[in-house]
Protein backbone atom coordinates (compact mmCIF):
# COMPACT_ATOMS: atom_id res chain seq x y z
CA UNK A 1 0.00 0.00 0.00
CA UNK A 2 1.59 3.70 -0.83
CA UNK A 3 0.21 6.09 1.13
CA UNK A 4 -0.06 8.85 -1.35
CA UNK A 5 -1.68 9.06 -4.50
CA UNK A 6 -0.36 7.53 -7.66
CA UNK A 7 -1.74 10.34 -10.07
CA UNK A 8 0.73 13.21 -8.62
CA UNK A 9 4.68 12.84 -7.40
CA UNK A 10 4.93 11.61 -3.81
CA UNK A 11 7.51 14.59 -3.39
CA UNK A 12 5.45 17.17 -4.61
CA UNK A 13 2.49 15.81 -2.33
CA UNK A 14 4.54 15.33 1.07
CA UNK A 15 5.27 19.20 0.50
CA UNK A 16 2.03 20.57 0.10
CA UNK A 17 1.02 18.89 2.94
CA UNK A 18 3.88 20.02 5.47
CA UNK A 19 2.82 23.17 4.33
CA UNK A 20 -0.52 23.06 5.30
CA UNK A 21 0.48 21.91 8.51
CA UNK A 22 3.70 23.52 9.75
CA UNK A 23 1.84 25.93 12.84
CA UNK A 24 0.42 23.17 14.25
CA UNK A 25 3.04 20.23 13.60
CA UNK A 26 4.95 21.10 17.30
CA UNK A 27 2.09 21.11 18.71
CA UNK A 28 0.82 17.82 17.56
CA UNK A 29 4.54 16.43 17.59
CA UNK A 30 4.72 16.46 21.63
CA UNK A 31 0.89 15.59 21.71
CA UNK A 32 0.93 12.22 19.39
CA UNK A 33 3.80 11.40 21.25
CA UNK A 34 3.40 12.55 24.87
CA UNK A 35 6.45 14.40 24.81
CA UNK A 36 8.31 11.28 24.52
CA UNK A 37 10.03 12.02 21.03
CA UNK A 38 12.29 14.76 22.64
CA UNK A 39 14.50 11.75 24.53
CA UNK A 40 14.25 9.96 21.18
CA UNK A 41 16.11 12.98 19.58
CA UNK A 42 18.35 12.59 22.88
CA UNK A 43 19.20 9.32 21.98
CA UNK A 44 20.49 9.96 18.57
CA UNK A 45 21.88 12.96 19.80
CA UNK A 46 24.35 10.69 21.57
CA UNK A 47 24.98 8.52 18.73
CA UNK A 48 26.05 11.41 16.52
CA UNK A 49 28.17 12.74 19.22
CA UNK A 50 30.60 9.15 18.71
CA UNK A 51 31.95 11.17 15.76
CA UNK A 52 32.54 14.65 16.89
CA UNK A 53 30.99 16.04 13.85
CA UNK A 54 31.96 19.94 13.15
CA UNK A 55 29.78 20.18 10.44
CA UNK A 56 26.12 18.41 10.13
CA UNK A 57 23.57 18.11 7.62
CA UNK A 58 19.88 17.87 9.07
CA UNK A 59 17.43 15.99 6.39
CA UNK A 60 14.04 16.58 6.48
CA UNK A 61 14.95 19.33 9.32
CA UNK A 62 11.43 20.40 9.33
CA UNK A 63 10.66 22.98 12.17
CA UNK A 64 14.16 22.99 13.21
CA UNK A 65 14.26 20.73 17.01
CA UNK A 66 16.80 18.18 16.17
CA UNK A 67 19.15 20.90 13.93
CA UNK A 68 18.98 22.85 17.47
CA UNK A 69 19.33 20.35 20.01
CA UNK A 70 22.41 19.24 17.73
CA UNK A 71 24.25 22.63 17.64
CA UNK A 72 23.30 22.98 21.56
CA UNK A 73 24.82 19.64 22.60
CA UNK A 74 27.45 19.33 19.67
CA UNK A 75 28.94 22.38 19.18
CA UNK A 76 28.82 21.94 15.01
CA UNK A 77 27.04 24.12 12.65
CA UNK A 78 24.50 23.00 11.11
CA UNK A 79 22.98 23.00 7.70
CA UNK A 80 19.39 22.13 7.54
CA UNK A 81 16.95 21.37 4.30
CA UNK A 82 13.80 20.15 4.10
CA UNK A 83 10.54 20.30 1.00
CA UNK A 84 8.65 22.89 2.89
CA UNK A 85 8.89 25.88 3.00
CA UNK A 86 6.68 26.77 5.41
CA UNK A 87 8.21 24.06 7.66
CA UNK A 88 11.80 26.03 6.91
CA UNK A 89 10.05 29.48 7.78
CA UNK A 90 8.90 28.12 11.45
CA UNK A 91 12.56 27.01 11.67
CA UNK A 92 13.82 29.75 10.95
CA UNK A 93 12.04 31.88 13.51
CA UNK A 94 13.02 29.61 16.13
CA UNK A 95 16.82 30.06 15.02
CA UNK A 96 16.43 34.10 14.90
CA UNK A 97 14.81 34.07 18.38
CA UNK A 98 17.63 32.34 20.14
CA UNK A 99 20.40 34.43 17.73
CA UNK A 100 21.53 31.36 16.03
CA UNK A 101 21.49 32.46 12.77
CA UNK A 102 25.38 32.17 12.09
CA UNK A 103 25.82 28.67 13.34
CA UNK A 104 22.38 27.00 11.98
CA UNK A 105 21.11 27.84 8.19
CA UNK A 106 18.55 26.13 6.60
CA UNK A 107 17.21 26.31 2.87
CA UNK A 108 14.60 24.67 0.55
CA UNK A 109 15.80 21.27 -1.04
CA UNK A 110 15.70 17.80 -2.00
CA UNK A 111 17.51 15.21 -0.48
CA UNK A 112 17.33 12.96 -3.79
CA UNK A 113 19.39 15.69 -5.66
CA UNK A 114 21.65 18.50 -2.95
CA UNK A 115 23.62 20.56 -4.54
CA UNK A 116 26.49 19.87 -1.69
CA UNK A 117 30.04 18.85 -2.79
CA UNK A 118 30.96 15.24 -1.98
CA UNK A 119 32.45 14.65 1.13
CA UNK A 120 31.13 17.67 2.95
CA UNK A 121 29.81 17.01 6.37
CA UNK A 122 30.81 14.96 9.11
CA UNK A 123 27.80 13.45 9.93
CA UNK A 124 24.25 13.52 8.69
CA UNK A 125 21.05 13.13 10.54
CA UNK A 126 17.33 12.61 9.57
CA UNK A 127 14.31 12.99 12.12
CA UNK A 128 11.04 11.29 11.04
CA UNK A 129 11.80 11.93 7.62
CA UNK A 130 13.41 8.74 5.61
CA UNK A 131 9.58 7.47 5.42
CA UNK A 132 8.80 10.91 3.12
CA UNK A 133 11.41 10.44 0.31
CA UNK A 134 10.43 9.18 -2.57
CA UNK A 135 13.18 6.91 -3.42
CA UNK A 136 14.51 5.63 0.12
CA UNK A 137 17.64 4.10 -1.47
CA UNK A 138 18.66 6.80 -3.92
CA UNK A 139 18.21 9.55 -0.31
CA UNK A 140 20.86 6.70 1.04
CA UNK A 141 22.67 6.68 -1.86
CA UNK A 142 22.90 11.23 -1.78
CA UNK A 143 23.18 11.21 1.85
CA UNK A 144 26.78 8.46 1.48
CA UNK A 145 27.96 10.86 -0.99
CA UNK A 146 27.97 13.95 1.09
CA UNK A 147 29.44 12.56 4.05
CA UNK A 148 33.08 12.36 4.53
CA UNK A 149 35.16 9.33 5.05
CA UNK A 150 34.52 8.50 9.00
CA UNK A 151 31.74 10.36 9.06
CA UNK A 152 27.87 9.07 10.47
CA UNK A 153 24.62 8.97 9.29
CA UNK A 154 22.16 8.11 11.96
CA UNK A 155 18.11 7.92 10.82
CA UNK A 156 15.94 8.54 13.59
CA UNK A 157 12.25 7.26 12.69
CA UNK A 158 8.97 5.80 13.76
CA UNK A 159 8.39 2.04 13.43
CA UNK A 160 5.74 -0.57 14.06
CA UNK A 161 5.80 -2.71 17.29
CA UNK A 162 6.45 -6.20 17.04
CA UNK A 163 4.42 -7.57 19.76
CA UNK A 164 1.21 -8.34 18.90
CA UNK A 165 -0.18 -7.02 22.13
CA UNK A 166 1.60 -3.74 21.92
CA UNK A 167 0.47 -3.76 18.36
CA UNK A 168 -3.04 -3.53 18.77
CA UNK A 169 -3.08 -0.52 20.75
CA UNK A 170 -0.59 1.40 18.26
CA UNK A 171 -2.77 0.45 15.72
CA UNK A 172 -5.81 2.35 17.87
CA UNK A 173 -4.21 5.02 18.68
CA UNK A 174 -1.89 5.59 15.63
CA UNK A 175 -4.91 4.55 13.03
CA UNK A 176 -8.10 6.53 15.05
CA UNK A 177 -7.15 8.50 17.33
CA UNK A 178 -4.02 10.44 15.85
CA UNK A 179 -6.00 11.79 12.94
CA UNK A 180 -9.19 12.38 14.63
CA UNK A 181 -6.58 14.80 17.33
CA UNK A 182 -4.98 16.15 14.34
CA UNK A 183 -8.48 17.02 12.65
CA UNK A 184 -9.30 19.28 15.40
CA UNK A 185 -6.23 20.95 15.81
CA UNK A 186 -4.70 21.61 11.85
CA UNK A 187 -7.90 21.10 9.97
CA UNK A 188 -6.14 18.33 7.91
CA UNK A 189 -6.86 14.82 8.87
CA UNK A 190 -5.81 13.60 5.65
CA UNK A 191 -2.44 14.72 6.69
CA UNK A 192 -2.76 12.92 9.83
CA UNK A 193 -4.11 9.94 8.25
CA UNK A 194 -1.10 9.45 6.17
CA UNK A 195 1.27 9.31 9.25
CA UNK A 196 0.58 5.70 9.89
CA UNK A 197 0.00 4.65 6.56
CA UNK A 198 3.38 5.56 6.48
CA UNK A 199 5.05 4.43 8.74
CA UNK A 200 3.15 1.00 7.52
CA UNK A 201 4.64 1.47 4.60
CA UNK A 202 8.28 2.49 5.16
CA UNK A 203 11.07 -0.53 5.51
CA UNK A 204 11.84 -1.50 8.81
CA UNK A 205 14.86 -3.20 11.16
CA UNK A 206 16.91 -5.73 8.69
CA UNK A 207 15.27 -4.53 5.86
CA UNK A 208 16.43 -0.84 6.49
CA UNK A 209 19.83 -2.00 7.44
CA UNK A 210 20.18 -3.67 3.90
CA UNK A 211 19.01 -0.48 2.27
CA UNK A 212 22.09 1.73 4.23
CA UNK A 213 23.85 -1.26 3.49
CA UNK A 214 23.78 -0.96 -0.36
CA UNK A 215 24.27 2.72 -0.14
CA UNK A 216 27.70 2.08 0.81
CA UNK A 217 27.22 2.28 4.62
CA UNK A 218 29.40 0.23 7.05
CA UNK A 219 28.72 -0.53 10.88
CA UNK A 220 25.09 -0.46 10.26
CA UNK A 221 22.66 -1.21 13.61
CA UNK A 222 19.42 -0.85 14.68
CA UNK A 223 18.64 0.43 18.02
CA UNK A 224 15.05 -0.19 18.90
CA UNK A 225 13.34 2.37 21.26
CA UNK A 226 10.14 2.73 23.73
CA UNK A 227 8.70 -1.09 22.81
CA UNK A 228 9.37 -0.83 19.55
CA UNK A 229 7.86 2.65 18.56
CA UNK A 230 10.48 3.68 16.78
CA UNK A 231 14.33 3.26 15.66
CA UNK A 232 17.17 4.79 15.45
CA UNK A 233 19.39 3.47 12.48
CA UNK A 234 23.02 4.25 12.55
CA UNK A 235 25.99 3.31 9.40
CA UNK A 236 29.17 4.39 8.75
CA UNK A 237 31.25 5.98 5.84
CA UNK A 238 34.53 4.04 6.00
Amino acid sequence: MKPYSEADGKTEQVKAMFDSIAPAYDFMNRAMTLGIDKWWRKVARKKVATVDPKRLLDVATGTGDFAIQLHNHLHCTVKGIDLSNGMLEVARKKVADKGLQEQITFEQGDCLKMRFSSESFDAVTVAFGVRNFEHIDRGYEEMYRVIKPGGMLCVLELSTPQNRFIRFFYDLYAMHIIPFVGSLKSGDKSAYRYLPESIAAVPQGEQMLEIMRSAGFKHCKVHRLTLGVCSIYTGIKL
